[in-house]
């Protein structure tokens, strides 16, 4: 092998040791924000309804009134900066060889959205607030559309597709198709029974969150009513005014806990 050919294979075996670290330290700021948000949102199961809000403001929120919270946030922003380069990595090239359409295209509209929770994040750390809350953006984002031509029809639209997307993860995590991204076969008996438990029970609850908030969003379409709409807190507590009460808020909330954890243990089992 000539020189050249070994610094070239050099180059590429760095450059991918950097995307797979950028892919560890995406992951980690994705589960510490949906530890938070499942704590928020459980507190509020339990204790009842109050200020804090079970979305990732909320969460950031949580996190800024911690010892050294700035400095975490900071950290959370340099993370999500993390996953979109991984993301846009693997929407380019593709995903540990997997180069199809649908699976780029995916990458590239999650490249995206982690650069937003960057952007918020960062702009949160900064002081400036990072934002609207979920659900104010829900409400905003609705209104804005309805106003327009064909307003109504985007709104559906985009409810539609939320509900879609919720209803796809939570089939793909009743499937376990999320294991095949993971390297169980590095995993003890225990370790995998809990990893399995861990992304079904949270990618669940995800998914579920995923298909309230487009189903809120349809409704305000329907009844051409922004006001209708909901993020994901409002989203939340709506589930405590089911019938059944705060335990299905409850559940929702350990689900989210869980997948931020299952997000934790992807750091050390997913294959990058």
């Amino acid at each position: 092998m000539s020189t050249a050919t070994q610094t070239r294979q050099h180059r590429g075996d760095s450059a991918d040791r950097l995307l797979r670290l950028a892919g560890r330290g995406g992951f980690t700021a994705r589960g510490l924000v949906y530890v938070v948000v499942g704590y928020l949102a459980l507190r509020i199961a339990l204790l009842g309804g109050g200020s804090e809000e079970a979305d990732r403001q909320g969460a950031l929120r949580q996190i800024a009134d911690q010892p050294f919270g700035r400095t975490l946030l900071w950290l959370l922003a340099v993370g999500f900066a993390c996953m979109t380069i991984w993301r846009a990595s693997a929407a380019a090239f593709g995903e540990r060889g997997r180069k199809k359409t649908t699976s780029r295209l995916l990458n590239t509209g999650r490249a995206a959205f982690y650069a937003s929770v960057c952007w918020g994040t960062a702009a949160f750390a900064a002081g400036s607030g990072g934002g609207s809350d979920s659900d104010s953006a829900s409400k905003d984002w609705t209104a804005t559309v309805l106003g327009r031509t064909g307003g109504r029809f985007l709104v559906s639209a985009a409810g539609l597709v939320l509900i879609g997307v919720g209803v796809g993860i939570a089939v793909r995590a009743a499937l376990r198709k999320f294991l095949r991204k993971m390297d169980t076969a590095a995993m003890g008996r225990r370790t995998r029974a809990a990893v399995t438990a861990g992304g079904i029970a949270g990618n669940v609850a995800r998914g579920v969150v995923f298909v309230g908030v487009g189903v809120h969003t349809l409704i305000a379409a329907v009844r051409f009513d922004p006001a209708q709409a909901k993020g994901v807190d409002d989203t939340l507590r709506s589930f405590a005014a089911t019938p059944v009460g705060p335990w299905l808020l409850a559940v929702l909330a350990l689900g989210l806990l869980l997948f931020g954890v299952f997000s934790l243990a992807s750091v050390r089992w997913r294959r990058f």
